[in-house]
């Protein structure tokens, strides 16, 4: 009885260990209590080396493709009713139609990259992939195609 109560308790024990070292005492998440308080330098007799050179964050590469190509950039679309070219300018768009007009549409809701409003007209843009919806306050919506 008492070998059996050892095994388990010896089967037991590393799993414990295991899972204690893996929770901060702190209750910070690992990552964040290592930059918070990072282990002490070790001291050597040799001299010290100069400070390794800072590297650049690295670039996030986007591949959604509801945004047209960059984030400032020019996309062309074919349109029933002609062309339309769509500058992307972050959190708004220009537009300018096939009639020679300009219009500017900001992001609506604000945290998103797919639905536009011009505050003034009320006209709307809807990209979706390589579609953009184009909506005129009393013309019929274009569909147009990139």
């Amino acid at each position: 009885m008492a070998l059996r109560r050892l095994v388990r308790v010896l089967l037991v024990a590393p799993l414990l260990a295991a899972a204690t070292a893996c929770v901060p005492q702190d209750g910070a998440p690992k990552a964040a209590s290592a930059a918070i308080s990072p282990a002490p330098a070790l001291q050597s007799t040799a001299p010290a080396a100069p400070p390794a050179p800072a590297t650049a964050p690295a670039t996030k590469i986007t591949t959604d493709l509801t945004m047209p190509r960059s984030s400032i950039g020019m996309a062309t679309y074919r349109c029933s009713g002609g062309m339309i070219s769509i500058q992307n300018l972050g959190t708004s768009l220009r537009v300018a139609g096939p009639d020679g007009w300009t219009e500017e549409f900001a992001a609506s809701p604000a945290n998103q990259s797919s639905r536009y409003q011009a505050a003034t007209t009320h006209d709307a843009v809807v990209i979706d992939g390589r579609e953009a919806l184009l909506m005129k306050k009393g013309s019929t919506p274009l569909t147009c195609r990139r």
